[in-house]
């Protein structure tokens, strides 16, 4: 049968907004209400409801973030909420990529943290987090260097994935260019990790004890581009990113790749940036320059709606939430 996705291309000005003043809204979640969840960085999240207000829920809040003047300091200091996902009693589970640690935020702010450390030494960058229907806890680190930046400048790997389970955290896969988002199929057999540097997505068999196994690369061995987040669809399509490039595509079951919105339109400045990766000579100034109009740095998908089929994006640069109308509806989060 042949794919919806195979021909689609999202129309930018059939794009809607919502969502004002956000501060990095890197990573969202999505109710069956219609309440949306952004990660913020100005120390938690920000809760848009459907009535279209909006408030910052913050652990404690800072304003660095918005009042930096240098943009690359920005985003490798202070606190960096990152990847967000509900834990069972509808807390929320925070991957810091700015204090390198996993943290359990109340939705009225009190915050814990629950990793900082693994093995007895500074766990990292703390990307993403997902739980899974056994109430597992899976983390990605992408490096172990301080500043994500230098990492991301060539190929590093040192980013791994890792388990919390009722005997603590361990680490379950290693040697990984730039781990990023995560995501489980809908049967959880296999974990997709998206390798940003490595501008793959690769997939390991999930054992009943959460160990992987069976490592090998889900769709094309080299995107070409930075792949940043990941989401499937109820008829197996897996949708991302790729951040500073900032396109929309979708990996179809086959196998094929396709970009459904293409907001770098092959730009100078993502030209640039992709040729000195190559050359292992990518710098933050190269990669400043880059991004789109509608989410600048595109990094997240989500779908919600109550019909599950409204995409929306998220983003490192932007302010608000830009979203479409999907032809297929995605597949429910373990919240759902």
């Amino acid at each position: 049968m042949k794919s919806l996705l195979r021909e689609l291309q999202v129309d930018p000005n059939k794009i809607e907004y919502l969502g004002e003043n956000l501060q990095r809204p890197e990573c969202i979640l999505a109710q069956r209400d219609g309440t949306l969840w952004s990660a913020d960085a100005r120390g938690g999240v920000v809760r848009l409801d459907p009535d279209g207000s909006q408030k910052l829920i913050a652990q404690q809040q800072s304003h660095a973030f918005e009042n930096r003047k240098n943009d690359h300091e920005k985003f490798v200091t202070g606190t960096l909420p990152n990847g967000i996902a509900f834990a069972k009693n509808g807390d929320i589970l925070i991957a810091n990529f700015g204090t390198d640690r996993l943290e359990l935020m109340k939705q009225t702010g009190e915050t814990e943290v629950l990793y900082d450390s693994l093995n007895g030494k500074p766990i990292g960058k703390v990307n993403f987090v997902i739980r899974d229907s056994k109430d597992r806890i899976w983390i990605t680190v992408s490096t172990l260097l301080p500043n994500w930046m230098e990492s991301a400048s060539s190929i590093k790997r040192d980013g791994f994935v890792a388990l919390a389970d009722e005997k603590g955290l361990r680490i379950v896969a290693d040697g990984f260019a730039f781990t990023n988002e995560i995501r489980l199929d809908e049967k959880e057999e296999w974990l997709y990790i998206v390798e940003t540097t490595g501008m793959k997505i690769t997939r390991m068999r999930v054992l009943d004890n959460g160990d992987l196994v069976d490592r090998e690369t889900y769709g094309p061995e080299n995107h070409g581009a930075f792949i940043d987040g990941i989401a499937f669809d109820s008829k197996g399509n897996l949708w991302g990113t790729h951040i500073m490039t900032d396109h929309i595509f979708a990996i179809l079951p086959d196998g094929d790749l396709t970009i459904i919105l293409d907001d770098d339109n092959n730009s100078i400045p993502g030209k640039n940036l992709l040729e000195a990766f190559k050359e292992g000579k990518a710098t933050p100034e190269l990669m400043m320059e880059c991004g789109g109009k509608i989410a600048p740095w595109m990094a997240s998908i989500t779908f919600g709606g109550r019909d599950l089929q409204t995409v929306y994006i998220g983003s490192l640069r932007g302010t608000n939430i830009p979203f479409f109308r999907s032809p297929i509806s995605g597949l429910p989060l373990i919240h759902w």
